[in-house]
C-alpha cells in the first residue's frame, strides 16, 4: 500500500469516490486542501445584525449525512435553552484532514530552507498545515498561511530562475546590423517614437546583439504601440541577414499584421507574404518555397507558420502576438524552425511590470505605459438597459455623419440555458431597422476563416457600416473610420476584456465612444462597469479585474505559461512573490549550497520538458 493511497483514510469505496470528485486523489491533495475562509464570531444569541452567532447546544438526534457530487450535507437536531432546532452543516472533511496529517507526519518535506525561515520567522511545514486547520489563534492562522504562500511560490520561482539561467547560457547567434540603418529608417515611420517605445525598442536591439538567446516579454496598453516596437526589431533581424516570422491567434489579426507591416516597410527592399490557412494549395506551395529558398524575408500567419512542411532558410526572430492564446508547444514548434532563434512576446493584456517580472521570471520584461500623441481617451458610459433605446438617436446622428459602428454580442446564437443576447439576433433586428440605408454585417467565431477576411474586409473598405460580432474582435481589428461601440449584457465579460474592445474604437485621432448595457442587478457587477466609465488605464483596469476576479481569470491558464496557485494569490500575496523570486535567485547563484534542492529542480524542470516542453 503507498503512503499516497486514500484507503488510509477510509475503507469505504464511496466516500473515496466523494474524495476523488473532488479532485483529492492522494492524502497530499486531502491536507493540502486549505479552508477558504475563517471566521471570527463572539458567543452571541440570538443573531447579531451580520447573522453570525456562536452558541452551545446538546446534541439530541444521531446526525444524518448526504452525499450528492462533491458536496456534502449533515443533519442533526439540537438543544439550545430548551429549545429545539435543526441544524445543518455543509461540506464536512475535518477527521479526514486531520487523520491524513497524522499519516503524512513523517513524510511531510519541509521545503524552505532554515536560513529563510529565521529570516522570516516562518512555521515549519507540519505545525503550519495543522494550524490552518485546527486554527487557535488570530495571529497563528497568518503565519501559517505566510510560510505555505512562501513555499509554494519559492518552488514556482526556484523554476523560473533556473529556467532563465538556463537560457542565458545558451549558445544564440549574435546579430550584426547598422544603427545608422536603423535610425534612417525610424525617420519613414508615420510618427515618432514615445519615450517607452524608444526604451523597448533599444533593449531588443542590445538583446539581438547579444551571442545569446532574447526571450523578451512585452506589453502595454491597447494602441499603445508594440507593433511598431516589434517591426523595428523585425527590420534590424532583416538587416543582419535573417528571416522574420510573426505569428497572431486569428487569422484576421494575422491580416491586420501584414498590413501594417507592408505600410511601415513600403520603402524598402523587404518582402512579406502572409501565411493562413484560407490560402489556395498553389499560394501557400508557392509561400513554402519562397521561405526555404530565403525569398521572404518577413512572413505573417497563425498556427500555419510552424507546420512540418514550412521550413525556413534562415529564421531568427520570432515574435507572438497575444502569446496566452497559443500553447507552450505551438510557440516551441515555430521557435524550433531555426538555429538559436530569437524569440519576442506581445500582450496587450498590461500587469504591473513587477508583477509581470514575477510571473514572466524565464523572461526580460519590457513595458509601455505612455499612449502615442494624439489619441483621445475613449468615452464610456453605462446603461442600465437590455436595449439601445436611451442613446438610439445618438447612434443614428452618427451613423449619419458617415461613421462606422462595432455591435459585440457574448453569445452567437440563443441558447435556453444560458440568458444572452445573441449577434445572429441582433444582426437580424438590425438589418431590419436599418437596411437599406445602412449595411449590417455579421462575424463570429462559427464562420470559416474565409468568411471572416470577408466580412472585413467589407467593413475597412466601409461596405458595411455596422458590425455585429462576438469577441473574435478583441484584438487587432484596425478601423480608424469606426468609433462607436456597443457592448450588450457587459457584465458578462471580464474589465480587461471590456478594455480590450474598446481598444478597437478611437484609433485615430476621432473621438472613440463605448456603450455598455446592462440589466445586472449585482452592485459588483455595477461597480465595475462604472469603475470603467471612469478609468481608461489598461494597467489599473487590470489591477481592479485583478483584485476583484483573481489572477486566474485575468492573466489566463497553465495553458499560457503562467502558474496557477494552490494557496497564493499573486496579487494579494505579491510581498511574499517577491521575496520567494529574490531568494531564488540567490539559491540559484549559490547552488552549491543547497545540494538538497538540486534534485527537487531537476525534477521539476524535468515534469515541464515532458509536459510542454517549454525548456527546450
Amino acid at each position: 500500500m503507498k503512503m499516497n493511497d486514500l484507503s488510509k483514510l477510509t475503507t469505504s469505496t464511496n466516500r473515496q469516490a466523494l474524495l476523488e470528485s473532488m479532485g483529492l486523489h492522494t492524502l497530499e491533495d486531502v491536507y493540502m486542501h486549505l479552508p477558504y475562509r475563517y471566521d471570527e464570531v463572539k458567543e452571541i444569541w440570538p443573531a447579531s445584525e451580520d447573522g453570525k452567532i456562536c452558541v452551545e447546544g446538546h446534541v439530541i438526534s444521531t446526525p444524518k449525512i448526504f452525499f450528492k457530487g462533491r458536496f456534502s450535507r449533515l443533519s442533526v437536531k439540537v438543544k439550545i435553552k430548551e429549545e429545539e432546532y435543526n441544524v445543518v452543516i455543509f461540506n464536512r472533511f475535518q477527521k479526514y484532514v486531520n487523520k491524513a496529517l497524522m499519516i503524512s507526519s513523517d513524510h511531510i518535506v519541509d521545503f524552505t530552507p532554515s536560513e529563510y525561515k529565521e529570516k522570516y520567522h516562518y512555521m515549519n511545514k507540519k505545525d503550519a498545515l495543522y494550524e490552518v486547520h485546527n486554527p487557535t489563534q488570530k495571529e497563528r492562522i497568518v503565519e501559517s498561511l505566510k510560510s505555505l504562500k512562501y513555499e509554494e511560490f519559492l518552488k514556482f520561482q526556484l523554476t523560473m530562475q533556473y529556467i532563465r539561467v538556463q537560457r542565458e547560457n545558451e549558445a544564440g547567434e549574435a546579430k550584426v546590423f547598422s544603427h545608422q540603418d536603423i535610425n534612417a529608417f525610424l525617420k519613414t515611420l508615420p510618427y515618432h517614437l514615445t519615450k517607452d517605445q524608444q526604451e523597448a525598442t533599444k533593449a531588443i536591439l542590445r538583446d539581438l546583439e547579444k551571442p545569446t538567446i532574447m526571450y523578451r516579454f512585452l506589453q502595454g496598453d491597447v494602441g499603445s504601440g508594440k507593433t511598431v516596437v516589434s517591426s523595428i526589431g523585425l527590420y534590424a533581424n532583416y538587416l543582419a541577414g535573417y528571416q522574420g516570422a510573426l505569428m497572431a491567434p486569428t487569422e484576421v489579426l494575422a491580416a491586420q499584421h501584414y498590413r501594417t507591416l507592408t505600410q511601415f516597410f513600403k520603402n524598402t527592399d523587404i518582402k512579406i507574404a502572409l501565411l493562413v490557412g484560407a490560402l489556395t494549395p498553389n499560394k501557400k506551395e508557392e509561400i513554402y518555397q519562397a521561405l526555404a529558398s530565403g525569398d521572404i524575408d518577413i512572413v505573417v500567419g497563425t498556427h500555419a507558420l510552424f507546420q512540418t512542411k514550412v521550413q525556413y532558410k534562415r529564421l531568427g526572430l520570432v515574435i507572438t502576438d497575444e502569446q496566452h492564446r497559443f500553447g507552450v508547444k505551438q510557440r516551441k514548434a515555430l521557435k524550433d524552425k531555426g538555429k538559436a532563434v530569437d524569440f519576442l512576446v506581445m500582450s496587450a493584456t498590461p500587469i504591473p511590470r513587477t508583477l509581470a517580472l514575477s510571473l514572466y521570471g524565464d523572461m526580460d520584461v519590457s513595458t509601455i505605459h505612455s499612449m502615442p500623441s494624439g489619441r483621445k481617451p475613449v468615452i464610456t458610459k453605462y446603461f442600465r438597459s437590455s436595449s439601445m433605446k436611451p442613446f438610439l438617436k445618438e447612434l443614428k446622428d452618427y451613423l449619419e455623419s458617415g461613421g462606422q459602428v462595432y455591435v459585440i454580442c457574448p453569445a452567437i446564437e440563443d441558447n435556453e440555458d444560458y440568458q444572452m443576447t445573441s449577434a445572429i439576433k441582433i444582426a437580424q433586428g438590425m438589418a431590419n431597422y436599418f437596411e437599406p440605408h445602412y449595411h449590417v454585417g455579421l462575424l463570429h467565431g462559427a464562420l470559416s476563416d474565409q468568411d471572416k477576411n470577408s466580412v472585413m474586409e467589407k467593413f475597412a473598405a466601409n461596405q458595411i457600416q455596422i458590425l455585429v460580432s462576438t469577441t473574435v474582435i478583441e484584438v487587432g481589428i484596425d478601423v480608424h473610420n469606426a468609433n462607436f461601440m456597443v457592448i450588450y449584457d457587459a457584465e458578462r465579460f471580464g474589465m480587461s476584456q471590456i478594455h480590450q474592445l474598446r481598444g478597437r474604437v478611437g484609433r485615430g485621432s476621432k473621438q472613440g465612444y463605448c456603450y455598455l448595457l446592462s440589466k445586472a442587478t449585482n452592485e459588483e457587477a455595477i461597480e465595475r462597469l462604472q469603475f470603467l466609465e471612469s478609468h481608461n488605464d489598461g494597467f489599473e483596469i487590470s489591477r481592479y479585474d485583478l483584485e476583484t476576479r483573481g489572477p486566474g481569470e485575468v492573466l489566463g491558464s497553465r495553458q499560457s505559461g503562467l502558474a496557477t496557485f494552490v494557496i497564493g494569490d499573486v496579487f494579494k500575496d505579491f510581498d511574499i512573490l517577491e521575496m520567494a523570486r529574490d531568494d531564488a535567485v540567490e539559491m540559484i547563484e549559490s547552488y552549491y549550497k543547497y545540494d538538497e534542492y538540486q534534485s527537487y529542480i531537476q525534477t521539476i524542470i524535468e515534469n515541464i520538458k515532458s509536459a510542454n516542453d517549454y525548456m527546450d
